[in-house]
């Protein structure tokens, strides 16, 4: 017989564990909209000026009326934007094409150092984010390469990887094997067998994993700060460097932004994860 009080207690504190995570976004999410350009603690009522701003519809988002540094600090914005687009781009695509080609070689052979290998990949994604962007820029320091957009597409794949690795193969594990078998016996080479009956398989979890990568190096922050260059500023870290000037209004407008499509994104992947092959 079930414990009603333990169970009580159990959501009760899944309840304060989702709260806690999760009210400060919430709290940003609110202030947002608050028309208070001085103290975002005070409420002064609704507004969009904070996020028409971000579109250049508004002078008001500079809290100071002037134009000139308002188009500036919104180019510097889009440019950041652009930048962070093209390394998840990049890096999204390096990452899940071998992610999922390592996912099918240790799902689908047998080879020595098949375990170490398995667990090798999981080392990044356990790795503090600070240590890895550390490491990270001494590598490429010792190697000569100068700091740029090369070397966070390349930091971000180091890590990237393992996630989409971890996702293809929770697929691959789900799958039936004897339509591959059913494959070969009718005459089918492996590289057909590869393209008409796993990958339309695994193409549910490959994009899942290819969401949640592109979602995890928009986000990224600490390990990028590390390794970008002068004038490779992704928008995390175009974000931290306008907190440490101050907090102003129109952080919340992008911060929520981010948060938006960052959920949906997720929530894409995620559904097509669990998504059933027909």
């Amino acid at each position: 017989m079930r414990n009603p009080w333990g169970w009580i207690a159990l959501t009760g504190f899944s309840l304060l564990f989702f709260a806690f995570i999760y009210a400060p976004l919430l709290v940003i999410i609110g202030y947002s909209f608050n028309a208070n350009p001085v103290n975002m603690m005070i409420w002064e009522g609704f507004t969009l000026d904070w996020y028409a701003g971000l579109f250049g519809l508004s002078d008001r988002a500079t809290g100071v009326g002037n134009r000139a540094a308002y188009i500036e600090s919104t180019d510097q914005m889009l440019a950041a934007l652009r930048t962070s687009l093209t390394v998840a781009v990049f890096t999204t695509t390096i990452s899940t094409v071998i992610g999922t080609a390592t996912a099918i070689a240790l799902a689908r052979y047998r080879f020595r150092g098949r375990g170490f290998y398995n667990g090798f990949l999981m080392l990044p994604m356990m790795m503090p984010d600070i240590v890895l962007g550390i490491g990270l820029l001494i590598f490429f320091v010792t190697l000569g390469m100068q700091l740029s957009l090369v070397t966070i597409i390349i930091g971000h794949c180091t890590f990237l990887t393992s996630y989409v690795f971890i996702i293809v193969q929770a697929r691959i594990a789900g799958l039936d094997p004897a339509l591959e078998e059913a494959s070969a016996d009718l005459g089918a080479s492996e590289w057909t067998t590869l393209r008409k009956v796993l990958l339309p398989q695994l193409a549910p979890g490959i994009m899942g994993g290819a969401l949640l990568a592109f979602v995890i190096s928009m986000d990224d922050l600490v390990i990028t700060y590390f390794i970008s260059g002068v004038g490779d500023t992704t928008l995390p870290v175009f974000i931290f460097g306008m907190i440490r000037r101050g907090v102003k209004p129109e952080i919340n407008a992008i911060a929520t932004l981010i948060i938006l499509a960052s959920v949906i994104i997720a929530a894409l992947g995620l559904w097509l994860r669990s998504r059933k092959t027909d």
